[in-house]
């Protein structure tokens, strides 16, 4: 049945992923049919790797790799900088999110001379307010810009110290050595924004009391009235401004009652820690890869193999979940083209962070700063379309 199922979608659809099985090798990355990845990479305080994995018809997913200068000084900071970008309703707002996060980032480190919190949560808003900007100006030519929104996932490492700042539901893990046994432990440093998650959903009722219907479970999953399950994020501006939730935005998306405040917030949960020298990597990656694996699963996985390939290693894993809960073969589910894909897993985003105690204790300069910046990439199609709805990060 499975196979006459992928052969309706074949004849629906048209041509299959193996289409695009070729190896593409420059010094950025590789390409595998629908898999992008870069094995292995020098950041300023070790090595990374990157893999992404496309489902939708447009890679909604982004994510980038920066190591050196974080703002316009010549004295620093310097470090590294990660980000992953699990766009929704279209890729719009992550591809948006992916060309200026960094710059914001860079100014407002300059104008403050350091790395804080405060720098990062600035950097949320000026992205912010720049995609409304865009939304404002092509709202009467492309209304639909309005739904498209993104998780967004940032690391900042300088100085010693780790910043995580997360609006949505991707996630940040590190594994850590246990003195006391020897152990690595996996430890969760990003909060995530999820109406699936209780404490979500309490906080969006004490922020909407007089609104019963802010949370809705619909076909068995909690959602922001009844449409999105994130309760933060870059744009979605249909819920953040209701001058925008009219038409001739879809129906779909269209509430019957007007609001007066936001329903989703761009405010990020920020954690500040010092790093030690029992801190091994941290696995960013977008929801794709937790639907599949437990905080611990993901990194023995790490552990238990060469730091090369780490990341490329964790999406083929979970492809090969997604496969096994369709009783089907990885083989068979990789034949499967990019839109028809998105049935049977979402985009997949993984960045593994390797940390050397040695270069993670020394200060950081414009000389001994190794630079790289990578984008992860997909199939190459038109720019500025929009992909098939999806309302789900």
């Amino acid at each position: 049945m499975l196979l006459g199922l992928m052969d309706l979608f074949k004849a629906c659809f048209g041509q299959r992923s193996d289409r695009y099985v070729h190896n593409v090798s420059d010094s950025r990355g590789q390409q595998e049919g629908l898999l992008w990845y870069k094995d292995t990479g020098q950041h300023a305080f070790g090595e990374f790797s990157m893999a992404v994995v496309q489902a939708n018809n447009l890679l909604e997913d982004q994510s980038q790799v920066e190591s050196g200068a974080l703002s316009s000084h010549e004295s620093g900071p310097f470090g590294t900088f990660v980000g992953v970008y699990d766009g929704h309703g279209g890729p719009e707002t992550s591809r948006y999110i992916n060309d200026h996060f960094l710059q914001h980032l860079k100014r407002f480190a300059s104008e403050q001379q350091l790395m804080s919190a405060e720098v990062i949560k600035k950097a949320f808003q000026a992205t912010e307010d720049g995609f409304f900007s865009l939304v404002a100006k092509q709202w009467l030519v492309n209304p639909q810009i309005a739904a498209v929104g993104s998780c967004c996932l940032v690391g900042v490492l300088c100085n010693g110290t780790l910043y995580v700042a997360n609006a949505g539901d991707s996630r940040a893990v590190m594994g850590r050595v246990m003195k006391a046994t020897g152990e690595v432990l996996a430890l969760q440093l990003s909060e995530e924004h999820n109406a699936s998650i209780e404490s979500v959903r309490q906080e969006l009722r004490a922020l909407h009391p007089d609104d019963p219907q802010i949370v809705v479970r619909k076909h068995n999953v909690w959602r922001v009235k009844g449409i999105i399950q994130v309760s933060r994020s870059i744009g979605d501006i249909y819920l953040k401004k209701s001058e925008f939730n009219r038409e001739p935005l879809y129906a779909r998306f269209r509430l019957r009652e007007p609001f007066s405040k936001p329903l989703l917030s761009s405010e990020p949960a920020v954690t500040v820690m010092k790093l030690q020298p029992e801190d091994r990597f941290i696995i960013f990656a977008s929801d794709g890869l937790w639907e599949h694996f437990t905080n611990q699963e993901a990194v023995d996985m790490v552990l238990k193999n060469p730091a090369s390939g780490s990341a490329k290693r964790l999406v083929k894993a979970a492809l090969q979940e997604a496969a096994k809960k369709r009783e089907m073969r990885y083989s068979d589910l990789k034949k499967i083209d990019r839109g028809v894909r998105r049935h049977f897993h979402d985009d997949i985003t993984v960045i593994v962070l390797f940390l050397d105690s040695n270069l993670v204790s020394r200060a950081t300069s414009a000389v001994s700063c190794p630079t790289a910046s990578v984008k992860g990439a997909g199939v190459n199609l038109r720019p500025n379309s929009l992909a098939p709805f999806s309302a789900d990060s």
